[in-house]
Parts: C-alpha cells; structure tokens; sequence
C-alpha cells in the first residue's frame, strides 16, 4: 500500500464541471476526487470525451470548476481573483502542449526563459543547465524553431515548463504532433525530470505506450474516475481500457 504525503502537489475533492444549460447541459466531470502526488508521474487516460482534458484544465486553472475544490499545494483555486490565479500558473505550474508555442523570432533559449523574463525573475542558472543537459539541447540553444526538428522544438518547450523549478506540470498530449521516436525521446525526458529531478508530472494521453512511461495511470469514463493502475506497463493500459472501452462504445 502506497501511503499518500499530508501535503499533495495538486488535490480535487467533488470536482464536477458542466457546460451549458437545458437541452444542451453537458455533465464533463461528476464528483472527481483525486491526488496528485509529489515526485510521481501520472497520467489520464480514458475514451474520447470522457473528461480526461477537462479534469486537467480544472486542475491547471486553465478552466473553471463548476462545483467542488481543486487545490496546488495548499492553495484553493475555486474563487480566486484571475490575478492571483494568473501569478499561480506563471509561478507554480509549467505546461506541455501538443502545439510547441514556440515563438519563432526567439532562440532556443530565449523561449525556455520567456516566462521568467516576462515576470521579472532571476534565472537560477544551475537549474536551468540541469535542465538543458537533462533535456539534451546543450548544442542548441541559440537555434531558432525553424532549426530545430519537432522533438527538438518539444524538448524546448519541456525545458521552458522546468525552468522555473514549478510545483507541477501539466501536459496534454505532448507527444500528439511527433513521430514514435521523437515521442519516446520527450517521454523519457519527462520520465526523467520525475526520477533525476524531483518534478510532479501529470499527462493526459489517449496512447497506452505514452502512459507505459507513468508511475500510475488514473482512467475516466464519462466524467468519473473508474480505474487506477500503478506501474504500468503498454500491455496493461490497454487491457485495463479494454475493460470499460468496449461498454461506451455499444451504449
């Protein structure tokens, strides 16, 4: 039995988020509740439109929760003013998009300390090159996008997401624009950043080798947590999908 530390790096208790009203109210997520744990890589998986991207944006702060408590640490994001919620993402969590969101006049560098630049703040130097070395663009930084590969340009925007030494990370479907080789080479990284450098990871990934790389996998089904596996395997997600997949799609 894995025991749970007192102070979580992201909690949600009761998260339901719904869309709209009437004929066209959608229930996203229903009474979610889970923790993410310091130092662990997690990812979510689960059928289209199950609430996987959803949870993660409620989570983020990238999105607003209808009901119920989402939590960075000890900070509660329900009813907080956008400015502090704004300072929260800039200062505690790093994002890893399927698009790169590069800017294409920047280096490589350049882009990786935007954020911190952009919030007056000192660039820890000997965090940003274990983290540059750790991602593998030692050779790179003064290349702009348009030199770099898409697995290059991925790892720029996985340096930028640490850089700033974040709480946690989010990514959502990092690997969804890269082939199978530059997919596993951000996998790994992000595999890494958990084992080497002490970071939180949480992933959201239709793709059961992609959550092969996770310490757990948290499944959702229409809106609710209905599975979790620890140390996963790509054989085992995808028997685990198996299970509750074949009933969404015959309904």
């Amino acid at each position: 039995m894995t025991l749970t530390p007192l102070r979580a790096a992201a909690t949600a208790t009761g998260l339901s988020k719904v869309y709209g009203s009437g004929e066209t109210r959608v229930v996203a997520l229903e009474e979610v509740s889970v923790t993410f744990r310091p130092g662990e890589f997690t990812a979510i998986m689960g059928p289209s439109g199950s609430g996987k991207s959803t949870l993660m944006h409620c989570m983020a702060g990238l999105d607003y929760a209808t009901s119920g408590s989402v939590r960075i640490g000890d900070t509660e994001l329900v009813g907080l003013a956008d400015r502090a919620l704004t300072r929260l993402r800039r200062d505690q969590l790093g994002f890893v998009f399927q698009s790169f969101n590069l800017l294409p006049t920047l280096t490589a560098l350049e882009n990786i300390t935007l954020p911190m630049d952009i919030a007056g703040r000192k660039v820890d130097q000997a965090w940003l090159e274990r983290v540059v070395a750790t991602v593998g663009l030692s050779g790179r930084l003064s290349h702009r996008p348009r030199e770099l590969s898409g697995g290059q340009q991925q790892r720029v925007a996985c340096a930028r997401a640490l850089a700033g030494r974040p709480a946690i990370v989010f990514a959502d479907e990092p690997t969804g624009n890269l082939d199978s080789r530059a997919g596993a080479e951000i996998l790994g990284f992000l595999q890494n950043s958990v084992r080497e450098l002490g970071q939180t990871v949480v992933m959201v990934t239709h793709d059961p080798v992609a959550a092969g790389y996770a310490d757990r996998v948290i499944f959702l089904a229409d809106g609710r947590i209905v599975d979790e596996l620890s140390l996963p395997t790509p054989g085992t997600v995808l028997d685990r999908m198996r299970r509750f997949d074949a009933p969404v799609r015959t309904s």
